[in-house]
């Protein structure tokens, strides 16, 4: 893939973030500089369900365009999101929240939304689309790229990117990121 090797600042303070806290599960950089590409697009309310030490965010914090954006990000263990709150103190644009994802229900619409594939139950399509807006974009990552219809993992029909892919309510597309890593990207009709 290419892409520059120079990280943007508050992604590079994000990884520091990350290596102190001894948090090792993040957001992929090729994940991350698409989210970085999809956020200039947009204003509103973006969101990241799951903050980890907020590399993600930083991600999409690098791409805002519009200074009238904000990015919504939750994370249940405190430790964690003391450890990304630090790295936006003074950005008015970001808000680090020590709580479950599901604060952020009603703080939409959103008009990104970033979720990681790990939790099936809580990222399904219906769980998921009325809080985007008309022309919102989900992008669902911690996918293994498949190249069969239906896609399949581990021996089985992958039912949460399925239905992600067929439902009516969006126009989606698998994207392989890396050789061994792919997204959903989900626009709300």
């Amino acid at each position: 893939m290419s892409a520059p090797p120079e990280l943007p600042d508050v992604v590079s303070r994000a990884f520091d973030v990350s290596r102190r806290a001894g948090y090792v599960s993040f957001c992929r950089n090729e994940t991350g500089r698409l989210l970085a590409a999809l956020a200039a697009t947009r204003s509103g309310i973006m969101a990241e369900f799951g903050t980890g030490c907020g590399v993600g965010t930083a991600w999409l914090r690098s791409g805002v365009r519009d200074t009238q954006a904000r990015i919504l990000s939750a994370e249940l263990d405190p430790k964690l999101a003391r450890a990304a709150a630090e790295i936006f103190t003074d950005d008015p644009l970001v808000d680090v929240l020590t709580a479950d994802w599901s604060t952020l229900m009603d703080k939409g619409p959103y008009s990104l939304l970033f979720l990681d594939s790990e939790q099936p139950a809580e990222v399904g399509v219906d769980a998921i689309a009325d809080l985007v807006e008309p022309g919102g974009i989900v992008v669902l990552d911690g996918f293994w790229p498949c190249e069969q219809w239906p896609p399949i993992t581990a021996g089985r029909v992958d039912t949460l990117r399925e239905r992600w892919l067929t439902d009516e309510r969006f126009t989606a597309v698998e994207i392989m990121v890396a050789t061994d890593s792919s997204v959903v990207l989900a626009t709300r009709r």
